[in-house]
This record gives C-alpha cells, structure tokens and sequence, in this order.
C-alpha cells in the first residue's frame, strides 16, 4: 500500500537527527508551558484576545492596508507593493541596483523564505549573507530551515563544526562558545562592509506606522546600525490596529516561541534616522507582500493569516517531532505549515495537498497557539479540498472509506462486527487481508480486544434504579 511522502520521509530519517528534532521541540514546549502558565492566571483568555485583534485584522485588511501605507509614508518610509513572490524579489534587487548597492546583510525573515530572495539575489550578482546564527549555518551548508524559530534544530554542534571546518571557519571544535565566537568575528565586517540590510517585519502598526522586530542575537540592530538602506520585506497579514496591541501579543510571542518574557532585542522602527540621530539607515523601503495571501482571505481557511510565526505548534506536534522540517517540502513545517504551505502554493495546490493529513487530529497545536488557530477545524477543511479536487497525493496511505460508513451507520452490523472483533484476539494479524491494516500493524501492535464492554455497561447502568433525591 502506498504511503504519504511525510511517512517515507520520517522513515528514512536519521535517528540522530531525529533525536536533535525530538528533544529541541519538547524542551520548548515544556519551558513555554510553564513560563506561560507561572506568569498569567488565565493564559488561555490571553491567547483568545490575541486571536480576536488579529482575526479583526483579517477581516479587515480592506481598511489596514490603506492605513498601514498612510502610516509608513507619514513616517517618512518608502512603501512598495508586491502581489507575487518574483515582484517581491524584483522590488529589493531595483531598490540595490538604484543605489549602486551590491552587499547586503540580511536578518532572518520567513516571507524572504518564501520567496526565496537570497538565491535570487545571489544570481544577479548580489552578496547576500545571512546574519541570524543558525539561518546563517543553513546558507553554508546550502540546506533549507526546518523550524520556523530554530531552523538548525536538525543539527547537532557537532555537524555545526564540521560545516565550520569546511567552509574555513576554524579548525574542528564543537564548544558551542567557540562556535559563535567564530562566526561572530566572520560577521562582524560583513556588517560594516554591507551597503544594505534587509529584515522582516513581527509586527506593523497601522497606528503609528512602527516596524517591530524582534531577536535574540541582536544581528537586527547590527545590520541596521552600518548599512545606509533598510529595506523590509513583511508580508501583509502582519499588521497590528495600535501600539498598545504590542503588549499582548510581543508578551504571547516571546513566551510562545522562546519561553522568555520578552525577547531580548525588541526594537521599534518608525522610519529612517532622523537628523537628530547619529547613525542609522538614511533610507528605509517596506515592501508589502501578498504572495497568495489574498486567495488565502478568499477560502474558509482565512484564521491562519493570524499566525504570528511562533512555532508553538511545529513544538507539540508529534508528527514534527518525529518527521521533521523537511518532510513538509515547504518553507512552512509542522501544523501551521500543513495548513499555510497548501493555500500558498494556490494553482499547485494538489502538489502539497497530503500535508493536512499530516496530523493526529489530536488539537494540542490549537490549544498552545498564541492566537487561537483552530488548526485541527482547518486541516480537516483542506482534507476535505484535497478530496474534492481530486488529488491523488491527499489519498496516498489513506485506506478506503465506504465499508466503514457502511459498517457504521447500520446498527445490526456494527454489533455482529463487534463481536467478531474478538476474533482479532487469536488471528495473527499478518493473515489479515486488508492492506491498510497491514500498513499500521507494521509499526505497532494491537491491543487486547474490549469491544461490547461499554455496551454492556450501558445495560447494567440503565437497569439500576434511579436514587430518590433526599432533601435537606
């Protein structure tokens, strides 16, 4: 029986590397739960107000959008639109070519991800280097990010110091102090030698016109501090109605994605240096990126345009932990990925349409999300999509439905079936006939066959007379 790409994937998947993915995601998960839990007495209600302000948005980007670019001209920034990733792409290499710019120091930003900037920069000539620690690694190692927050979280230090012995970084030393050393002191005349600094965007307030960025190496305010452009690419869910919206969602995120309080550079970014400032980039472009964004509005799947690119739920997920990153062939891992990468991909829909199986259906990414994402309600739609439009690669691994609902929605059989259930108990399971079955049962055992007992329960239960309430 065939199996979905995911399934081969984890199968053939190191076991090394699958322990680095294992632990990495557990551990932030636990450290997120506690730190979120021990700081607010009611975390949950925190999460549904997030939900509610960003799902506003949402449904209103007809009214941010022209808010937003009020804002950030009013502030002094030049705004671009971009409807496609390659117009996205094009905006920044015309904004370089106009200024004679051809170094650029880059922060880490998912929608530069997306449209896979670096690549296409470095093919018309422009150095393009990573700045984020393990963004940085993934470019040297010419390997893709497979954690939205921790995209080296496949690696071990010891592959970290391998790739640094070979690409000249220093001889074999896997201290992780060594190794941020060295590749501090490689970055640090990038920084002074870039001519541009790119970065994302966390937030934009529609209010004040403030770019929000958040980091934990500090490579952000490096890259803004030399370079004489800041060019931002941010795709154009990201906006927040006010400034004090900050406060609940940068406390959400920086619990969610890193259990800390805060994340330890947060910088707030309204337009390029004024003349009262001594250092800081003279220009500063925002490029809007929509990218499928607005096909996204369009579908029932528009809630995960709240996401706020945490990676609470790729930690939880027990099919990440055990696939990893790469499995999910997209830019996008883990739930929030089996959901954004197939509406992204629009008319290539169906090349990504098994990723919403990719799931248990068990809710726990729903219930750590910062924003309140019915992801489970959501995958379930885009099954649902997959089937309609016929993609054979959503059905792959699925067994046939028609007998069970059959089976299901007849009482006498369902009970006959019942009872011959127990037969499962004696028949050794490789003599089962039912392909589907034989593919589960190669990973796992049944266990001992307990059907009828919540009926008869039932039975016993409905035969005993009702106490009479006694009175006070």
């Amino acid at each position: 029986m065939a199996r979905q790409l995911i399934d081969q994937f984890a199968a053939q998947l190191p076991e090394d590397r699958r322990a680095s993915v294992y632990g990495g995601s557990k551990v932030g998960h636990e450290k997120r739960t506690k730190v979120l839990f021990d700081h607010f007495p009611d975390a949950d209600r925190l999460r549904e107000l997030a939900g509610e302000i960003k799902q506003h948005v949402v449904e209103n980007l007809d009214t941010y959008l022209p808010k937003i670019e009020a804002s950030l001209i009013a502030a002094g920034v030049k705004v671009h639109w971009a409807a496609t990733a390659e117009a996205a792409n094009k905006a920044v290499l015309d904004i370089m070519r106009a200024r004679g710019a051809t170094r650029m120091v880059k922060s880490k930003t998912m929608v530069s991800e997306e449209t896979h900037l670096a690549d296409y920069l470095q093919q018309n000539g422009i150095d393009c280097l990573e700045t984020d620690l393990g963004e940085f690694i993934v470019q040297i190692d010419g390997d893709h990010p497979s954690h939205i927050v921790k995209p080296i979280i496949h690696k071990n230090r010891r592959e970290i110091a391998q790739s640094f012995e070979r690409h000249g970084l220093g001889a074999y030393d896997d201290d992780p102090q060594t190794i941020t050393r060295r590749a501090r002191r490689f970055l640090r005349k990038k920084y002074l030698e870039a001519d541009v600094a790119l970065t994302g965007g966390n937030f934009l307030v529609a209010e004040s016109g403030r770019l929000v960025l958040v980091t934990n190496e500090g490579n952000s305010r490096f890259c803004l501090a030399a370079t004489k452009t800041h060019i931002a690419m941010v795709g154009i869910e990201k906006i927040l109605p006010r400034d004090r919206d900050l406060a609940l969602l940068l406390n959400l995120l920086a619990r969610s994605a890193t259990a800390q309080q805060l994340t330890v550079y947060t910088e707030f970014i309204k337009g390029p240096r004024s003349s009262t400032q001594p250092d800081g980039p003279e220009e500063m472009h925002v490029i809007l990126v929509d990218n499928g964004r607005t096909d996204v509005l369009e579908s029932d799947c528009r809630e995960i345009l709240r996401c706020i690119r945490c990676g609470a739920c790729l930690n939880v997920c027990p099919i990440y932990r055990q696939a990893s990153g790469h499995a999910y062939r997209s830019v996008y891992p883990g739930p929030v990925g089996a959901v954004l990468s197939p509406l992204l991909a629009g008319k290539k829909f169906p090349e990504l349409a098994d990723l919403p199986k990719a799931s248990s259906l068990c809710g726990a990414c729903n219930e750590v999300c910062p924003v309140n994402i019915p992801i489970p309600d959501l995958l379930l739609r885009l099954r649902n999509k997959g089937k309609e439009e016929g993609a054979k690669i959503a059905s792959a691994g699925t067994p046939p439905m028609g007998g069970w609902a059959v089976l299901a929605t007849q009482p006498m059989l369902w009970k006959t079936a019942m009872m011959g259930g127990k037969i499962l108990d004696v028949l050794p399971e490789k003599f089962v006939p039912v392909p589907a079955f034989r593919a589960w049962t190669d990973q796992r055992t049944l266990p001992g066959w307990r059907g009828g007992v919540f009926r008869k329960w039932m039975r016993t239960r409905e035969t005993k007379p009702r106490q009479p309430t006694v009175g006070p």
